[in-house]
């Protein structure tokens, strides 16, 4: 993708680039993981130990403290790929070597490692199709993001797989095709239901224990509001979680706990930078809850829902913000 720089009226174009050495990617992302991923480091060139004979490039936790493992390349490679696998094993039989650099690293804090999920993040300039095949075939939890890096020493990130499009023909996926099919329904609303019948078929927790709380006349509220999470862009996931629901581009923005009467919304903004907040939120940036986002919001009425919208949009927009 070309980028131009904009003189009044006239583009320039901005020539693309490559780092010197692979580390330097590695220390460009490692010190801005909080930006780009909303993960926390915890280690680099981390030890496997003599017997495996490897390092991986970087540890980290995700918002929700899960694993998460990242490894780089300045050249398209498949080795990138495979090493990541073998990382992604080791850590599953070394769970204990983690949680103790985890303790190292945040000695004043008690952080429970969330073993339900490892988050494999691989990042290189290009990626051959037969690679990205592979990993859809195999089905491990890796995301596949690809860079480029210009002479005005901009970063453009761009995830180019994650793990639900391994499944888009699974019978749950296939389900969601087969409803929406004949429909005249908004084509982003069905858009919005495949996803949801996607996360059915891989979400490491499910949905339906979430979606069993509400009641009857409630049901179709929640209905929308996901809706709504999921049409805000086709990257959006919906990744069911223990007590809550995510809703995420590469990190989370708004959290969804669902109850018998209403739904509350937690959203990643800063209710103290915010113009007035409407009748049905609050401030919880220090009162402890669910999932991530100090700006609750509670919705128990369609006038709530659209109520919420410019501040569900207004967390979405400021993904990688403050």
């Amino acid at each position: 993708m070309p980028l131009y720089h904009r003189e009044l009226d006239t583009l320039r174009l901005i020539a693309p680039k490559s780092f010197q050495r692979e580390k330097e990617l590695q220390r460009l992302i490692e010190g801005n993981l909080g930006i780009i991923f909303n993960c926390r480091f915890v280690a680099t060139e981390f030890s496997t130990g003599p017997v495996h004979g490897g390092r991986i490039d970087t540890l980290a936790l995700s918002e929700e403290n899960n694993p998460v493992i990242i490894e780089y390349k300045t050249v398209e490679s498949s080795q990138l790929i495979n090493q990541s696998l073998y990382y992604l094993s080791w850590m599953n039989d070394h769970r204990g070597d983690f949680e103790m650099q985890v303790r190292h690293r945040y000695r004043e804090d008690d952080v429970p490692v969330d073993w339900s999920q490892i988050r494999v993040i691989c990042i290189a300039p290009e990626y051959k199709k037969y690679d990205i095949h592979a990993v859809q075939m195999m089905g491990a939890n890796i995301e596949l993001w690809q860079y480029r890096y210009f002479q005005n020493d901009g970063l453009f990130l761009e995830e180019v797989y994650r793990r639900a499009a391994a499944y888009s023909d699974t019978p749950a996926v296939q389900a969601g095709k087969a409803e929406s099919e004949g429909s005249e329904k908004d084509p982003v609303m069905v858009a919005a239901g495949k996803k949801a019948a996607l996360t059915r078929a891989t979400a490491q927790y499910s949905l339906d224990p979430h979606l069993a709380k509400i009641n009857e006349k409630k049901r179709e509220l929640l209905e929308q509001t996901r809706e709504y999470l999921l049409s805000l862009d086709e990257a959006v996931e919906e990744v069911p979680k223990k007590f809550y629901v995510a809703y995420k581009v590469a990190q989370n923005f708004a959290c969804l706990e669902v109850h018998k009467s209403k739904l509350l919304l937690y959203l990643k903004l800063k209710p103290a930078q915010l113009d007035g907040l409407p009748g049905n939120a609050r401030d919880v940036t220090n009162i402890g809850h669910y999932g991530t986002g100090d700006l609750e919001v509670s919705v128990a009425s369609n006038e709530e829902l659209e109520a919420a919208k410019p501040y569900i949009r207004m967390a979405f927009d400021n993904i990688g913000g403050n």
